[in-house]
């Protein structure tokens, strides 16, 4: 049925929602993933070392974690054949594959992405850092609709300190913009992705700038809420105020929709939005959506309690808001 890669991994990590959602395990979920989320498989841990990963190579974190969510392995055939299943059931149309650094990690992404993509009607996106612009053009070949290259920092100054030459990390501002740009040319506007982990020392300002530069050579940014996650190196650290998160998160939605820009708004001494440039009637109209509060990121992704609990607070939404919620965050933002 599905061809076979010499190069494809033995086994996989999934997250714990996808898991039980292609019937790898059971369990009971709050809301259903309505993306297969899977993850390369390594002994040990990544080469890379970001303060607020589980998967840094000095974390202490349990190796099965990323974020707050649990990935347990399986064998790649098993994952395979349920992603085949779940497909043809219309439960899943998309995978996104989340990799980890090891030497091997470009040959195993693209062994597995053309065994995935023998599924009539999956599309799949790779999370990773591509080093250099081979690999990303080796993703392209094997059938990747979309990359994703992780910023998560909002400035050059706190990357550095949480992901950069100061945690003895890999990465550095400059290459990743680079990498960005390089992944534009081959995949081309709409089709390339970032993630900004809002809490880790940004101002508001300075996260919206970040937006509007993506926004303006079109590389779509999702928001992520910072999670201190024990064992890593930012484990005490708080996450961001509720309140903060929420009007990033209208401000993002509104400039991705093109309905502001950086320079239409208003921040306060702090650098914390102030005015969003845009009528009240239209701010009221699209905060009664829900939609701004919602996950944001790739087409079909929802990540369910990525970066919270179930009992909330809930930072990112997976399904749509009912009342109660809008007006709970029409409270937050004080309209």
């Amino acid at each position: 049925m599905i061809e076979s890669y010499s190069s494809r991994p033995i086994k996989m990590r999934v997250s714990l929602g996808t898991a039980i959602c292609l019937g790898l395990l059971e369990g009971k979920m709050d809301v259903t993933p309505t993306t297969a989320y899977l993850m390369t498989y390594i002994e040990g841990k990544c080469t890379a070392n970001c303060g607020f990963c589980p998967q840094a190579k000095d974390s202490k974190s349990r190796a099965e974690m990323l974020s707050r969510v649990t990935w347990p392995s399986f064998s790649t055939s098993s994952v395979i054949a349920a992603l085949y299943t779940a497909v043809k059931n219309g439960k899943i149309k998309h995978v996104c594959i989340q990799a980890l650094n090891s030497p091997s990690v470009f040959l195993q992404l693209e062994a597995l992405v053309k065994e995935i993509k023998k599924i009539r009607g999956i599309s799949v996106s790779v999370s990773c850092q591509p080093l250099n612009s081979k690999n990303i053009q080796l993703l392209k070949n094997a059938g990747v609709n979309r990359i994703g290259i992780a910023i998560d920092a909002a400035t050059e100054t706190i990357f550095h300190r949480v992901k950069g030459a100061k945690t003895d990390g890999v990465y550095s501002w400059n290459h990743e913009i680079s990498l960005l740009k390089d992944a534009l040319s081959i995949f081309g506007a709409g089709n390339v992705s970032t993630h900004l982990i809002i809490g880790l020392g940004e101002t508001e300002k300075e996260a919206v700038s970040l937006i509007q530069w993506c926004v303006d050579i079109g590389i779509l940014l999702a928001l992520f809420a910072f999670t201190p996650i024990q064992g890593t190196a930012l484990e005490k650290q708080s996450q961001p105020s509720v309140t903060s998160y929420r009007r990033l998160q209208l401000a993002r939605y509104l400039l991705v929709q093109g309905v502001i820009r950086l320079e239409y708004m208003s921040f306060n001494v702090t650098e914390e939005i102030a005015l969003f440039g845009v009528n009240t009637t239209i701010l009221e109209d699209v905060v009664n959506s829900g939609k701004p509060f919602q996950t944001s990121g790739c087409p079909d992704c929802n990540r369910p309690f990525y970066n919270e609990k179930p009992s909330g607070p809930l930072y990112n939404y997976p399904r749509n808001l009912n009342i109660k919620e809008v007006e709970e965050i029409k409270k937050q933002l004080k309209l």
